[in-house]
């Protein structure tokens, strides 16, 4: 069954921008801690072509390279990362255990979550084709709708981030077409009204895509229909943003970690990355159902590493 327990000072779960930058204050700070990566290496980022509104990158910088270098930065202190993903956790007592592919025990003085989350696409093949490619699909509209001012862009979600990106693209973009797929919004009332006043916002209720529509690696258009009449039509657009929700990667901590309905790990204090448990902290889009960027998400990585020190300098360890 297991191999011998392995005994860490710090373990740091997950590896987008939370994840490396605690490594980073971690290890400069004689925690010698050790990360696991999680099933998407880099997180979000990785999907995301082109990154412009990270500090320190004048040109901008794709989203895999900017993570190659966090790992770099977080192996330069010496960092152990290593693959794999984190399938049991026993956070009922001062010893936090966590169980590794199923296999491996390791017993870690303080635990810093950083799972992150996983934006929900339609799973229609076209999406997902332009999506690899990164030209044309986008789960963030903060992100990437830079990428597509002066041009017009479709937007498919009916709740509260659905109504706040459309908004965000109608600054930039000369017409947002929204697709909502019932005959009204799940969003507050009045985040619903400010789409519905938005001159350039187009709302197709009733509406569902069919198909990402497109030439070479460039998307040109979606066709969609309406589930009411069977009626179907192409509506030309360059950038397709898929906002229906984000499913925060917490289940595994669910039995000891305080969530939220929707899943997002509480702060136990808020201002803090500490959670109901002692010595466990949460970074990054895990505990994030508001700002979801790299930038934020790297700040609360420097807070969790901040506060696992304090925790093991008051133990005494």
């Amino acid at each position: 069954m297991s191999e011998e327990i392995e005994k860490v000072k710090c373990l740091i779960i997950g590896s987008g921008p939370a994840g490396y930058t605690a490594a980073i204050y971690a290890s400069r700070a004689n925690l010698n801690p050790v990360l696991y990566q999680g099933m998407q290496p880099g997180g979000q980022l990785t999907t995301t072509n082109e990154v412009e509104n990270f500090p320190g990158y004048p040109e901008g910088v794709t989203g895999p390279e900017m993570m190659m270098q966090l790992e770099a930065q977080a192996k330069r202190f010496d960092t152990d990362i290593r693959n794999g993903w984190v399938t049991k956790v026993d956070f009922s007592g001062d010893v936090h255990k966590v169980w590794v592919d199923d296999s491996k025990e390791i017993h870690a003085q303080t635990v810093i979550i950083a799972t992150g989350a996983s934006a929900k696409y339609l799973n229609l093949p076209s999406e997902q084709h332009y999506l690899k490619l990164g030209g044309g699909v986008s789960a963030c509209a903060v992100c990437d709708g830079f990428f597509y001012r002066g041009q017009e862009t479709v937007i498919v979600g009916a709740g509260d981030s659905a109504c706040e990106e459309a908004h965000y693209l109608s600054n930039i973009c000369t017409k947002v077409t929204m697709l909502v797929r019932r005959n009204e919004f799940r969003a507050s009332k009045i985040m619903a009204e400010r789409v519905q006043n938005t001159p350039n916002i187009e709302i197709l209720y009733n509406t569902e895509t069919e198909e990402i529509l497109g030439e070479n690696d460039l998307v040109t258009g979606v066709r969609v229909k309406n589930n009411q009449t069977g009626e179907t039509k192409e509506i030309p657009c360059t950038g397709f943003f898929v906002a229906i929700g984000h499913t925060p990667n917490t289940q595994v901590f669910a039995d000891y970690i305080d969530l939220d309905e929707q899943g997002y790990i509480k702060y136990a204090q808020p201002g803090t990355p500490k959670t109901n448990v002692a010595g466990v902290f949460v970074c990054g889009d895990a505990a994030d159902r508001t700002y979801r960027q790299a930038i934020t998400a790297a700040g609360t990585g420097c807070m969790a590493a901040l506060e696992a020190e304090r925790y093991i300098a008051a133990k005494g360890h």
